[in-house]
């Protein structure tokens, strides 16, 4: 059986260690997506992202289902955040011959409601392929501005048919903005990729994630009992 100073001995190396890596962690030594050097937590934030990402893709599948609404003539007033935001949100829908117009915080727009949903999820298709440079120069418009006003369009659009009772098109719409603008948003410039392709960095750093929780825990352990406390469950 180890003595009380053998104990105190593993303790403060097993703390030292634990605390001289978190420090390495917090330190930018890391490869970031633009070529510069991150911390730790960041680069296994992206790692992680960009694994989620590569089965977040569902955007396809939504164009098809808008296929379906090609021909059904739509017209409804959206009511936006602010009259700036009405008026973006109007000029997106005109670049694409949809007759919008601006009237202080809601837009009033008319036009082809399969085209209208299919326009929208084509946007977003080319933003989560980080291709933001496209709708901006299509728009004249920030590309997440773009996106964000999407995004409000169909929020609104799902209020009112909910409102109005139908059900079924307001899911659609809640689908196009969860499961296309939504993620198109949030992984925009991130790069996706698959499990099977970093399956040995995934392993490596959820075992990591463990050995170094025990890593702590022993430490700690090893020091009280040095120090003649003795932890019991």
């Amino acid at each position: 059986m180890a003595s009380s100073t053998q104990l105190k001995t593993q303790g403060y190396l097993l703390l030292v260690s634990f605390f001289a890596v978190l420090i390495a962690i917090f330190m930018p030594l890391f490869p970031g997506t633009q070529g510069n050097k991150i911390n730790g937590l960041d680069y296994l934030d992206n790692f992680f992202n960009q694994l989620s990402k590569g089965s977040a893709y569902y955007i396809g599948d939504q164009i098809k289902k808008a296929e379906k609404y090609n021909g059904q003539q739509f017209t409804t007033s959206l009511k936006m955040k602010s009259p700036e935001e009405a008026a973006v949100t109007a000029k997106l829908f005109a670049a694409n011959k949809i007759t919008a117009a601006a009237e202080g915080d809601k837009v009033k727009v008319s036009g082809d409601f399969g085209n209208m949903i299919t326009i929208m999820l084509k946007d977003a298709d080319d933003m989560y392929h980080n291709k933001g440079e496209a709708l901006t120069a299509k728009y004249g418009v920030n590309e997440r501005q773009t996106i964000y006003s999407w995004y409000q369009s169909l929020a609104a659009m799902e209020k009112g048919m909910t409102k109005e009772g139908n059900f079924a098109q307001a899911k659609f719409v809640k689908n196009c903005m969860t499961k296309a603008v939504e993620p198109a948003y949030n992984y925009y410039q991130v790069e996706a990729k698959s499990v099977k392709a970093e399956m040995f960095l995934l392993i490596a750093s959820l075992a990591f994630y463990v050995i170094y929780t025990m890593w702590y825990g022993f430490g700690l352990l090893y020091l009280f009992e040095g120090a003649g406390i003795k932890l019991d469950h």
